[in-house]
């Protein structure tokens, strides 16, 4: 893909998941955290609160970077009415992988992208359901023992080690590793803001 912007992709997030996943799609990016308050507004949606979680976190970095597009990004993982965050010891992960065993649940991710030069913002929610198959106490003691449930929602990843957890994924892949990228780029697309670059037979 081809830049129509003389600058980078500015991306409002510190995942090296959404990183890579858009690196992989040859984005040249620059990535600059954003810093906003990230506290759940009692009554909001999971869709609507990722949703503007995203909005927010673009936003802050569009102030920094006005001639520049900026995607932000937020994903949750949701299990009934509950959000599973990210664990913060292995009693937490072991409690979490216990909750999902054997049943359904969602994974939601949204995401803005705009330019303040133009006065461009525009975000989605993107929802995934994704099927866990029943885990025995072993299985999930050898997966906590790992490194990997600390620093995803929901305590796993389906891109890694996590693979063997997940039965089916109704939805984007792409989505529960966090950042749904068939709609991201239709998005970056339409706006303007890359344009495929080859020739035509």
């Amino acid at each position: 893909m081809k830049w129509m912007d003389p600058h980078r992709l500015v991306l409002a997030s510190r995942s090296p998941r959404r990183r890579q996943l858009l690196a992989q799609m040859g984005l040249d990016l620059e990535i600059l955290p954003a810093n906003v308050d990230e506290t759940m507004a009692p009554g909001r949606s999971p869709a609507a609160y990722v949703k503007i979680l995203a909005e927010k976190k673009a936003a802050a970095v569009m102030q920094q970077r006005q001639q520049a597009w900026v995607l932000g990004a937020d994903t949750i993982v949701v299990r009934d009415r509950d959000v599973l965050n990210k664990p913060r010891d292995p009693d937490e992960a072991v409690f979490m992988l216990e909750q999902l065993s054997g049943r359904t649940h969602s994974v939601f991710t949204g995401y803005a992208a705009g330019r303040h030069a133009d006065g461009i913002l525009v975000s989605r929610a993107v929802e995934t359901r994704v099927v866990f198959r029943a885990l025995t106490r072993q299985e999930i003691l050898w997966y906590t023992g790992t490194s990997e449930p600390y620093d995803k929602a929901g305590g796993y990843a389906v891109q890694g080690l996590g693979a063997f957890l997940v039965k089916e994924i109704q939805g984007s892949w792409s989505n529960v590793v966090g950042l749904p990228v068939c709609e991201v780029i239709q998005t970056l697309v339409s706006l303007g803001a890359i344009q495929f670059q080859g020739h035509v037979p």
